[in-house]
């Protein structure tokens, strides 16, 4: 409807609102990706496998950066992955459980399920590079200012990423506002540093033409084959788009990439180009140390440091964020031990800090800078995460095309071919960099794999140990009413399993011989989907003689508050008061067995992991003075 405040109608409100979005999601979700001119280029030609200076070569790179961005970026994730959503929501766990749950295959859904975590352990080796090499990048822009600035940017990286985690707690909705300004400002600083050096040899423009790829490859074939090592730089953050779909949608998100993101980040890497061209061969040797910061009149280059240093610490953010958002998801998923997790905003339900990932990120990052000590050796461990994760993501697609979209053979088999063609070779290139660097991600990615898939493991066979002696529910019941003392109040029980006694209901039945007026027991179901309608989140069932089941469901992208969730319920006689309510919770000691299900090793760690895992009192927000702990062994 058409109101006073509103002159120009629905159609006004809705394309206001979309531009309001493209412009949070450029400060947001492009950082990682509109930080990459910092060293993409440079890389290329100065990094470990230096390409000579020349027409050819520059030509052919900028050609093979603008076709990866096409084919990467715009047709792959642009176009086809985010259509891909679950109810909404992006990324490699949100995409796993879409296509889980609607496999037919039980052999297929497990590597299916095996590939998406594999995809998250990765993401964890990316997020300690992207802070680490962005930051580095920029800081040493103050050595093209002054030489003299040297020894200064280790320090000064590691103050500005130790200023960073340290502001983590905080939250980040206050300075989240600035992002977008601050980033519009930045990719419009490329774009005319880059249409500015364009003017001084237009005939980059060319460069988008395939063919000076093509000849790259045919005139120096391994050479280009190590460049594209160096090249996928230009695409990192790509996942990024995807992930992030679910805060700011589809439409804001391509629109920002298409029409404002892609073309300054091209300008930039043409500008950088035409530049060095149309040096003399000694003046290019000294620019191409840092080509970008080059771009820019020498009174005008600390100003492009400072915002530089602004974006990465901005790319940075996003990227923290994005390993808090996806260790959530991997919670509610059960692939990882409650965590203690902390919600810094009381409006926006995904802003969240969790500080264990905080100070761990923090170690690794900096732990980084300390080893490899510039950007240039950082980029030779970035990449080979990214581009195992992009590979991943197009086994997945596969499986959307044939299992969920039912596309024909003849349409889906030559995109599919063409897309693991381009990621296959960006990640064979990034395997030649393991032995400089790139070990690490692939580290801290079978590191999180193992603990990742431990987790899941051995929950499902703790829960079967459990399952295997527990009693059914209508027989307890039954014998509980004759031989126990009703005392007044409320009961609720904690259940990991929807059938069966808890653990706790026969240790206190067995101990202290009473039962409450009213006992509920509770089960707290994760579903595949990101948010469970209000409607939809408790089920009840009346057993009889005062007991009742209830099961709360939850999507994996939302909070787990029971008290909250319970305030409103009626369905089970009177509301609940929480004064008047016990919880009771069962902790399991796990005890390492030599059985079959899994390693004595990976059982010593799970049990590990299940010490140190947050208590189910904080996880699900109940209120402390109300919670009895009842402790059990469990062999596995």
């Amino acid at each position: 409807m058409t109101g006073p405040h509103n002159p120009h109608g629905p159609s006004s409100d809705r394309h206001d609102g979309i531009a309001k979005l493209a412009v949070a999601a450029i400060g947001i979700v492009f950082g990682d990706i509109g930080t990459s001119p910092l060293y993409a280029f440079r890389e290329t030609f100065a990094g470990h496998h230096p390409l000579a200076l020349d027409e050819i070569h520059i030509y052919g790179v900028i050609s093979l950066i603008f076709w990866s961005m096409m084919l990467v970026v715009t047709i792959k994730y642009v176009t086809i992955i985010m259509r891909a959503d679950n109810k909404g929501q992006g990324g490699s766990l949100a995409l796993l459980a879409l296509i889980s749950r609607r496999t037919e295959h039980a052999r297929l859904g497990v590597v299916i399920v095996m590939l998406g975590v594999f995809a998250t352990a990765l993401f964890y080796g990316d997020s300690m590079i992207t802070p680490a090499i962005s930051v580095l990048s920029a800081v040493e822009g103050l050595v093209v200012v002054n030489n003299a600035f040297e020894p200064l940017v280790l320090p000064i990286a590691v103050f500005i990423l130790v200023f960073l985690f340290l502001i983590q707690s905080r939250g980040t909705a206050k300075v989240g506002a600035l992002f977008g300004p601050i980033m519009v400002l930045y990719f419009l600083v490329l774009a005319v540093l880059g249409v500015v050096n364009i003017a001084k040899h237009p005939e980059i423009l060319t460069a988008l033409n395939p063919w000076y790829a093509i000849q790259f490859f045919v005139l120096d074939g391994w050479l280009a084959f190590l460049a594209l090592g160096s090249v996928v730089l230009a695409v990192t953050g790509a996942e990024a788009l995807y992930a992030d779909m679910g805060h700011f949608g589809r439409r804001p998100i391509r629109f920002s990439w298409l029409w404002f993101v892609m073309p300054g980040l091209m300008l930039n890497y043409m500008g950088q180009g035409a530049m060095i061209v149309s040096m003399t061969p000694a003046e290019a040797e000294v620019a191409i140390r840092n080509p970008f910061f080059m771009l820019a009149p020498e009174a005008f280059r600390l100003p492009l440091v400072c915002l530089a240093t602004l974006a990465t610490v901005i790319a940075s953010q996003a990227v923290i964020s994005g390993a808090f958002s996806v260790t959530h998801q991997a919670i509610q998923l059960g692939f990882m031990p409650r965590l203690t997790i902390k919600h810094t905003s009381a409006s926006t339900q995904g802003q969240i800090y969790i500080p264990v990932i905080n100070w761990l990120l923090m170690s690794a990052v900096i732990l980084l800078v300390l080893m490899f000590k510039n950007s240039s050796s950082l980029a030779a461990a970035y990449g080979i995460a990214v581009t195992g994760a992009m590979l991943i993501d197009t086994c997945l697609l596969g499986v959307v095309l044939f299992s969920l979209w039912k596309w024909k053979p003849w349409l889906a088999i030559p995109l599919l071919a063409a897309f693991f063609i381009v990621d296959g070779a960006y990640f064979a290139a990034n395997l030649t960099k393991v032995p400089d660097g790139g070990w690490f991600p692939l580290l801290i990615g079978v590191v999180a794999f193992t603990m990742l898939t431990t987790w899941s493991k051995g929950r499902l066979l703790m829960r079967q140990r459990m399952q295997e002696a527990a009693m059914p529910m209508e027989i307890f019941v039954k014998s509980a009413v004759g031989s126990a003392t009703r005392v007044p109040g409320t009961a609720i029980f904690m259940s990991s399993e929807p059938t069966g006694v808890p653990h706790a209901l026969l240790h206190n039945m067995k101990h202290n011989k009473v039962l409450h007026e009213r006992v509920i027991v509770l089960t707290v179901a994760i579903e595949d989907i990101p948010y469970v309608e209000t409607c939809d989140v408790v089920e009840t069932q009346d057993l009889g003689q005062g007991f009742y089941r209830m099961k709360l469901r939850y999507g994996f992208m939302q909070e787990t508050d029971i008290p909250k969730a319970l305030s409103p319920v009626n369905a089970c006689g009177p509301k609940f008061d929480m004064m008047q309510t016990s919880f009771f919770l069962s902790r399991q000691t796990l005890i390492a067995a030599p059985k079959p299900g899994m390693a004595l090793w990976r059982e010593k760690l799970f049990a590990w992991m299940l010490r140190n895992a947050a208590t189910a009192m904080e996880f699900f927000k109940l209120p402390t003075n109300r919670v009895v702990e009842l402790g059990s062994q469990v062999e596995i």
